[in-house]
């Protein structure tokens, strides 16, 4: 197998400022052709610290990627830092500066054109990758049957080139792969029961079959991985793996091959031909956005109301004054009451209320950081889930309650998948 090394270059994500993406999705990119990362390096714009990491990822992986450093400033660190690692000469290459001055005609930006000419001298010995969505060309080199990519930091650019250019490129160059992964979503189990009911089952797996538990929330997700040649067969072979565990923990298992709990719901929406619609008020509109992050989500989302103040959820939801002076605003009455005014006003077959305390201080009516009660609305029926999560940091609260308001809506549907809806 073919290992990697990724040296993320930045001082903005060593501060803390930014949040590290990108060896997160190459990561993942290079897993699904059979390349396994060996290291991950987040180091600081320095050209000498540049040049050691490069010479320390080269010893150990057969293929080194960077990403950022390559601005349209002057003082480019990462160029310099290749240029004397590899002994090479930065040289202007007029085929990029011919490119650069149409990509900025396109956007109306000729203007700074002269501050971004540097971008257009790349190492002698590089073969040149153009950016499509930016200023700064991938370059690649190769060197001691070695592979090495310098990547602009953006995201965006980064992650067309990555798909489009660099992962094709590999798989052809090297005649990698297919790596297979399903992953199943199990809930109502904890994790180490949930091992000793699979125990035999995983016991014999085939020796080339990895499985990994990953917990999600109050998911956890089995992830399988193997590898071939033939796409078509590792699918078939892969059911034929997990196929008895439809008798061991059928009744536990709420997806066969989604990832993300969003994914999840929306295949059942859209199987049944069923709209959703969102009042959240300790989630702050996490669920409408995990719900909107999918294409096609405008057949089954038909919108949100944030009522994060109670006379928001008077005025807007129309729940009665005396149920929040009698029950409190963070109670399941109002979270019930919540529901059922979001699916009249939305007109939608499902609703989801949240109603709780995030923190750090605890609520207007007192309840204590951690409490909170959230609601679905479904056809004539309301159900009302309440959970206690004082350890949680504000983000992972909010997190976890949109992540556990899914997981029982998929629950609920998957109780009436034999009726006709």
């Amino acid at each position: 197998m073919k290992e990697a090394s990724l040296i993320i270059i930045g001082d903005e994500i060593l501060a803390g400022n930014t949040v590290d993406t990108n060896s997160n999705f190459i990561a993942r990119q290079l897993e699904e052709i059979g390349i396994k990362v060996k290291q991950i390096f987040t180091i600081p714009d320095e050209v000498s610290t540049i040049s050691s990491y490069l010479k320390l990822a080269s010893e150990t992986s057969d293929l080194i990627i960077t990403t950022g450093g390559l601005g349209p400033t002057k003082d480019d660190k990462t160029k310099k830092a290749f240029a004397d690692f590899f002994k090479d000469k930065l040289i202007f290459s007029e085929d990029l500066y011919e490119r650069l001055k149409q990509y900025l005609k396109e956007r109306n930006r000729l203007e700074i054109l002269e501050l971004n000419r540097n971008q257009c001298e790349v190492l002698s010995k590089a073969e040149i990758i153009p950016n499509s969505y930016g200023t700064a060309p991938c370059q690649m080199i190769q060197q001691n049957g070695k592979l090495f990519f310098s990547l602009p930091g953006v995201p965006y650019e980064m992650k067309h080139l990555i798909e489009e250019n660099i992962v094709p490129f590999l798989y052809r160059k090297w005649g990698l792969s297919f790596i297979y992964n399903r992953t199943i979503s199990v809930v109502g189990l904890p994790e180490s029961l949930l091992a000793s009911k699979i125990e035999k089952w995983e016991n014999e797996l085939p020796e080339d079959v990895h499985l990994s538990y990953l917990p999600t929330g109050s998911r956890i997700k089995l992830r399988l991985t193997i590898s071939g040649q033939d796409k078509s067969r590792l699918e078939d072979r892969m059911s034929e793996i997990i196929q008895p565990l439809k008798e061991i923990i059928g009744e536990h298992i709420i997806a066969w091959n989604e990832d993300k709990i969003e994914e999840i719901l929306a295949e059942h929406l859209l199987k049944n031909k069923l709209t959703i619609s969102t009042a959240e008020s300790c989630t702050t509109g996490k669920l409408a956005r995990m719900l909107t992050s999918l294409s096609g989500s405008s057949r089954y989302f038909k919108g949100g109301i944030i009522p994060y103040a109670t006379q928001i959820k008077t005025e807007l939801l129309h729940v009665d004054s005396k149920i929040i002076e009698e029950n409190t605003v963070v109670s399941d009455k109002v979270a019930e009451e919540m529901a059922k005014s979001c699916k009249q006003i939305f007109h939608t077959d499902i609703a989801i209320s949240t109603t709780g305390v995030a923190g750090p201080q605890r609520g207007e009516d007192g309840k204590d950081v951690g409490t909170v009660c959230f609601a679905i609305a479904m056809h004539k029926e309301v159900r009302v889930f309440q959970l206690y999560l004082p350890h949680l940091s504000r983000q992972d609260f909010i997190d976890f309650v949109a992540q556990k308001a899914l997981e029982k809506t998929i629950l609920w549907l998957e109780e009436n998948k034999e009726n006709s809806f």
